[in-house]
């Protein structure tokens, strides 16, 4: 069947085969033409050629294989050196709302350097870097060298130069203003923190001042921001309104000569310290306490605190309460429970006072069997210029004060509170 098949098939035409054959002496005439005129040689995967004694075809060039990406590590050190500053202070998280004075008892994790590992010459002690060897003093009982405050004083005179003029203390002034610029920093809830430093000097690359917005918890102690600006950055406090503050660099400050502030790379845990609030009041029994705790949550609030708000006037305020009442209760509920321990532990110290007990979100607070209203208060001195066009002093010469010991609020024995109530 298949043979008779292959027989039905009919032959190709004789002009087929013609044209075939005109067709391929054309393509090699043309093939010729183009060779003899441009010297045409097609490429041998179109024009095979039988192998011969000539050269053959080239070998494939190797390619330089890429390395693998690899991502940075802190812990590959080998190329990197340690950042060496000479700042004459120690390294804190946080300047505002922690204190040399106050010794934490424990710690909650190992002495991991927030700075990275090798990046900082200076030992982190679980609590700060110091600045100076810490075999020569003992860093955890909270003597700082003298020498420092002298270096940190020659520093911050040779910065300043000359004190500014009132022309051109309003003229930076108003430059700073909401409505000129935009360009401002917000110190909140952890206050002026280590990090911090270096956002204001990156601002005083571009303008000679910088505006501050301070908000939360360290607006209770205003006095102890300003002298930590003052004291970490050697700059001056030219204008204060309540939280807004203008900070001058200074006269002779040079952005190429900026001080080196290495960079922490992640909040190390707060240290434990001591209760805050003990099972009883000293002076008190166990029931004269527990009454006490009860009479305090039914007395009316003196005020109600606002979330991120400006407690400058608090201190004063309870103070003028203490001339009337025994005890002052402070509403603070809507505020984070760190953040209303904080403030009472300020208060402590500011007013000065004693806790009674943070149930409820409530702050009461216990003027004491023997209290003494204080005769000479001095409040806080607004860094503004007088009508006679000349700057006021700021914070120069005041000492710090201890109301920056509120890193007390932080301890694991605080949260069995109501149960010892």
């Amino acid at each position: 069947m298949i043979l008779t098949k292959l027989s039905r098939q009919k032959p190709p035409p004789l002009f087929l085969s013609s044209t075939r054959r005109l067709l391929s002496s054309a393509a090699a005439s043309s093939s010729s033409r183009l060779r003899s005129l441009y010297s045409f040689e097609p490429p041998p995967s179109l024009h095979p050629q039988s192998p011969g004694p000539g050269p053959g075809p080239r070998p494939p060039s190797k390619k330089k294989t890429k390395p693998p990406y690899r991502p940075p590590s802190s812990l590959d050190r080998t190329k990197i050196k340690a950042v060496k500053s000479d700042l004459p202070f120690d390294f804190r998280f946080s300047y505002t709302e922690s204190s040399p004075n106050v010794r934490p008892i424990g710690l909650r994790e190992p002495k991991y350097s927030p700075f990275g590992p090798g990046r900082v010459n200076r030992e982190w002690t679980g609590v700060c870097a110091p600045a100076a060897d810490r075999r020569a003093r003992s860093v955890e009982e909270g003597a700082e060298d003298p020498k420092l405050e002298e270096k940190r004083q020659a520093m911050r005179e040779s910065i300043q130069g000359e004190p500014l003029t009132g022309a051109e203390r309003k003229i930076l002034v108003e430059r700073c203003q909401r409505h000129r610029t935009k360009r401002h920093i917000n110190l909140g809830r952890d206050g002026l923190t280590h990090n911090m430093l270096n956002d204001i000097h990156n601002h005083w690359r571009r303008a000679e001042a910088v505006r501050i917005k301070c908000m939360g918890v360290p607006t209770v102690d205003m006095k102890n921001v300003c002298f930590q600006l003052e004291d970490k950055t050697f700059g001056k406090i030219i204008h204060r309104h309540g939280g807004q503050l203008v900070l001058y660099r200074g006269r002779n400050y040079s952005s190429k000569k900026r001080p080196a502030v290495p960079l922490m790379l992640w909040k190390p845990h707060e240290p434990i310290y001591p209760r805050l609030i003990k099972t009883t009041i000293e002076g008190l029994s166990i029931e004269e306490t527990k009454e006490m705790r009860k009479k305090g949550l039914a007395v009316p609030a003196l005020t109600k605190l606002a979330k991120n708000g400006y407690y400058g006037s608090l201190v004063p305020m309870v103070r003028d309460a203490f001339l009337t009442n025994e005890l002052i209760r402070i509403d603070c509920r809507g505020l984070e429970k760190s953040d209303y321990k904080k403030i009472g532990c300020k208060l402590r110290d500011l007013v000065p006072c004693i806790l009674v007990t943070f149930e409820k979100e409530q702050i009461v607070v216990w003027r004491g069997q023997d209290y003494k209203p204080l005769e000479d208060v001095q409040f806080p001195m607004e860094w503004d210029e007088n009508p006679n066009g000349k700057s006021l002093d700021g914070i120069e010469g005041v000492r710090i004060s201890d109301s920056s010991s509120n890193e007390q609020w932080l301890s694991s024995s605080d949260d069995d509170e109501s149960s010892n109530s």
